[in-house]
């Protein structure tokens, strides 16, 4: 039995998708709670990692070294780039992920591992520094799925997270970069700074982690996140935690019940 493994920083990111887990058992690896269940006839496991890169490298380690995953979907909230035209409430979806802030400081700024000319990873001759790309292939299905949901939401949509379904959902979805950050971001010319350093549309603090975890063990992997704010000065008021975080669970029930069974 393969399993395809959810994992998500924080409980309101994943809240909506437990509720959905049908048969759900509990069991735990270092403390941290994992729940196995199906979804649309997918063997789920949901796991929710902690904030930051070595929490979600430990989890998605801890999970791989556990259990069978046939493939990885980190989901929740991020940032979206002042130019990436992704309003709050919209969908990202990652092509590519991006450690911001590892690698050399020089006088002519921030540099990545390529500088040091050591790898972060290398699976056979194929070298990794600071980007993990993600499977092509998947990406586009998501964007596909999502065009002929909202196609069909024209008509009176069902009600939300009803089986696995994107509910009211009809708001823009983009693949593009995505950038993981140590601290996020704050100010409105970091902002521009890893915006076009990057080509990125979205910010966040775990992906790149489980992306090069995934890369090791060679685990396709997707990556979704709702958005949540623009990246700039930091305005919380300006902030909607709860539309971004259902959204983006609506996209996932969505991928699980219409891509996936298939393929497990």
């Amino acid at each position: 039995m393969e399993f395809l493994a959810i994992l998500a920083s924080m409980p309101f990111e994943s809240e909506k998708i437990l509720a959905c887990l049908k048969n759900v058992h509990k069991t735990k690896i270092a403390e941290k709670i994992i729940y196995k269940g199906k979804l649309s006839n997918v063997n789920v496991l949901l796991m929710n990692t902690g904030i930051g890169d070595v929490n979600a490298a430990h989890s998605a380690t801890g999970i791989i070294e556990h259990f069978p995953i046939k493939c990885i979907i980190n989901s929740g909230i991020g940032g979206a780039y002042p130019h990436s035209q992704l309003k709050i409430g919209d969908i990202a979806i990652a092509s590519k992920e991006i450690y911001a802030d590892k690698g050399v400081i020089s006088t002519r700024g921030q540099k990545d591992f390529k500088k040091i000319g050591i790898p972060l990873v290398q699976v056979g001759k194929k070298k990794y520094f600071n980007e993990f790309p993600l499977d092509k292939s998947l990406v586009q299905k998501v964007l596909n799925s999502f065009q002929c949901t909202k196609d069909n939401l024209k008509n009176p949509p069902s009600p939300p997270f009803s089986k696995g379904g994107m509910g009211g959902f009809l708001g823009n979805i983009k693949a593009g970069n995505f950038v993981t950050v140590s601290s996020a971001t704050g100010t409105h010319k970091r902002a521009a700074e890893l915006e076009k350093r990057f080509n990125a549309i979205c910010e966040n603090m775990e992906g790149a982690a489980i992306a090069q975890v995934c890369t090791m063990y060679k685990i396709p992997m997707i990556e979704i996140r709702g958005i949540s704010n623009i990246v700039g000065e930091r305005n919380k008021r300006k902030w909607d935690l709860k539309l971004a975080s259902e959204n983006c669970q609506r996209v996932v029930l969505r991928v699980i019940s219409s891509l996936l069974p298939a393929n497990f």
